[in-house]
Formats: C-alpha cells, structure tokens, sequence
C-alpha cells in the first residue's frame, strides 16, 4: 500500500481512481498535475464538472443529454423524423452521428437489459420508446445495439413491443459489426457501412 505524504493527496487520488479506467498510479499523475496548476485553472475545471453534474438535461424526446429541454438532433429541422435510431447510451448516439451516415431521429436507452447485473426493462427507456412510435410519424426503428447477449435480448423484447404497430418497420444493424462485439468499439467506417445496409429485424 502506496504511502502519501498527505491525507488531502490521498484523498484526491482515491476521487480520481473511482473514473473508469483511471488506476490509483494514473490517479496520482493526475492530482499531482492538477497540484502544480495556477488556482483559477483548478477552480474551472471543478466548475466545469459542477454544471456538468448539476446543469445538463435529458431530451425529453430521445433521451440525449442537452443544454435544453429538446436537444438539437430533435429540433433540427433537416432530421427524417420518420426514422429512429435505438441506441444503449449516449457514447452510441455520439458514435454513430461521428459516421454522417444517418439523418434521422435516435432514442437512448440507458442501457441493455441484464438480469444478472439487475437490470430490467422498466429500468430503460424502453416505454418511452413505444410512446414515441403510438404518437404516430414514426415509419421505421432501427435497433443499434450490440450484439452481445444482453443486446440481442434487448432486441427481441423491443420488437415484440412494436409488433403492435405493424406499420412501423423494424430493423437492424448489418453484421459488419461483429457478433459479441460492443458497438462501441466499432470503428466508424464499419458502423457507418452497417446503417446503411441495415436489414429487417427478424425474431
């Protein structure tokens, strides 16, 4: 165990190594630079997570993060808003705008379902979902999930929900993508390839 010469430098490596990704030495390198700033770069960036934490909404329509109550991809105009996008989370919705491939609307789910990590479909946003596409204009749902487990059984339960509206179409990604893959990991030539060839959704 890593001794510090000061509780208030622990305490601030013990902060930083809770982020995904950051281990308690990348959390030292951390809060020893952050040390050595000028207050006033210090007070920003602690600012800048503040508002992030106390500031930021969610779409009302998709679920997206955003400085208002709709965010921009709904209130633009030159959207297909006959089209929607099912993605787990934001990172997917950012990954996918990154490919310029798809011009229509998106709806983030917060996750997949997972029972064995206590995750349910009532825990989604998944009845919004159905919402939207009961209000009517919604002409086609692509489901962008991974194609894990989890994914796919996120997938199946969407679809039997939107089986009540046969007139919407359901489709999916291509398997450009690979199975078991995380879509997150997808590079955007392959995913942008993989909106574009999506396929009918089948059961």
């Amino acid at each position: 165990m890593q001794s510090y010469p000061s509780y208030l430098l622990e305490n601030a490596v013990a902060q930083l190594a809770k982020l995904p990704g950051i281990g308690r030495k990348s959390a030292l390198r951390l809060a020893l630079f952050l040390l050595k700033q000028d207050k006033e770069m210090v007070d920003d960036f602690a600012k800048a997570l503040m508002m992030l934490k106390s500031e930021v909404k969610y779409c009302e329509c998709c679920k997206n993060i955003s400085d208002s109550d709709i965010c921009s991809i709904c209130s633009d105009e030159s959207r297909d808003k006959s089209t929607v996008c099912v993605v787990e989370t934001i990172k997917e919705l950012m990954l996918v705008e990154q490919t310029g491939q798809y011009r229509g609307l998106y709806h983030v789910l917060g996750g997949v379902v997972s029972p064995m990590e206590g995750v349910h479909p009532a825990d989604l946003e998944i009845e919004s979902l159905i919402k939207r596409v009961a209000e009517g204009g919604v002409k086609e749902v692509i489901l962008a999930l991974s194609t894990t487990m989890e994914g796919d059984t996120t997938a199946f339960y969407i679809a039997r929900k939107l089986a009540a509206f046969p007139e919407v179409s359901i489709t999916t990604i291509a398997r450009g993508v690979a199975i078991g893959d995380e879509l997150q990991y997808a590079d955007e030539l392959t995913l942008g390839k993989s909106i574009i060839n999506r396929i009918p959704y089948k059961n």
